[in-house]
């Protein structure tokens, strides 16, 4: 290979930024690292007998793209390969990348020392910290995720723990994700997961974080007030059916819009991040990537907010 000369290296420096480098350069400046691997350093392996294992810090930061990219074990060990942006974020060079099967063993001991719920409460301690989470009132509310739904595969059967249900007239397999969301900033303070077949009023106790004086939610969570043993004021939608006798003169209240705010973190974990169905098999491996998928979802939601508060200048593409 010929090495570059002064001229491209100057134009180097001056071409525009693509979008990936501009979004890991703000993710550098937000993500806590400290408290993120103080967390997991107790459950990682250290130098023994065996192969020396990689930087704690560098296979955080090559799962933390794993799950920004939507990429598989196999796609990430290539992307790294690949793309100059994404080793430099992890600050390994081309003789230094972790294979799949490596890639694969730190997200399963993540898993198995159920990690991803301490990741989760970390980044909304450091959020809180910050003044960005108010605890005034939360919205709840629940989405579905697919799951392949097809038999045609090596065991010949469906995830017996996802399950499937109708919404509206059109049947659904997969599982759910409902959250608890603080209403004056959006941001998610509780998750649970179940299989798609379960009502989403039966996990609202889990959802609230007992500190609100008001609760959210749409009209999937009817009879909810009858589940929650504690004094809040319940703003819940009426049935769809009945809006449409309502004179369309008469305005919607104000819970239309705190609910929209309430499902804008599903749009982020499944338009920004790319869960369009699950990616494992087994409830408890997709609740951790769920669970850590919200946890990263903060971070990018509330990144403009966080870079302001450390008076820096947020990257631009040009």
């Amino acid at each position: 290979m010929s090495q570059i000369s002064f001229s491209d290296a100057e134009q180097a420096g001056k071409r525009k930024k693509p979008r990936r480098e501009v979004f890991l350069a703000e993710m550098e400046l937000v993500v806590p690292w400290k408290a993120l691997l103080k967390v997991i350093e107790p459950h990682y392996p250290v130098a023994g007998r065996g192969r020396r294992p990689y930087p704690l810090q560098a296979m955080l930061r090559v799962h933390l793209m794993q799950n920004w990219f939507a990429l598989s074990d196999p796609a990430m060990e290539e992307a790294l390969y690949e793309i100059a942006s994404l080793r430099t974020f992890a600050g390994l060079g081309l003789e230094t990348i972790p294979d799949e099967t490596t890639i694969l063993n730190f997200r399963h001991l993540l898993e198995a020392s159920d990690l991803a719920e301490d990741i989760f409460k970390q980044v909304n301690a450091h959020l809180a910290r910050k003044g960005l989470f108010l605890k005034r009132g939360s919205i709840v509310d629940a989405t579905i995720i697919a799951a392949p739904s097809s038999t045609k595969n090596e065991s010949g059967e469906r995830d017996p723990e996802m399950h499937q249900t109708k919404k509206g007239n059109q049947w659904h397999f997969g599982m759910k994700a409902h959250i608890g969301v603080d209403a004056d900033s959006g941001l998610v303070h509780t998750v649970t997961t179940t299989s798609a077949n379960e009502a989403d009023v039966e996990q609202v106790s889990d959802l609230l974080d007992g500190k609100e004086d008001a609760v959210w939610a749409d009209s999937g969570y009817r009879g909810a007030q009858s589940r929650v043993k504690r004094n809040v004021q319940w703003h819940i939608a009426g049935r769809p059916a009945t809006w449409r006798r309502c004179q369309r003169a008469e305005p919607r209240p104000e819970r239309a819009s705190r609910n929209t705010r309430g499902q804008h973190p599903f749009r982020v974990i499944k338009r920004q991040f790319g869960l369009a169905k699950v990616r494992f098999k087994e409830l408890a491996k997709n609740t951790a990537h769920v669970i850590t998928l919200f946890a990263l979802s903060h971070l990018w939601m509330a990144r403009k907010k966080l870079i302001a508060m450390m008076g820096q200048v947020r990257p631009q593409t040009a």
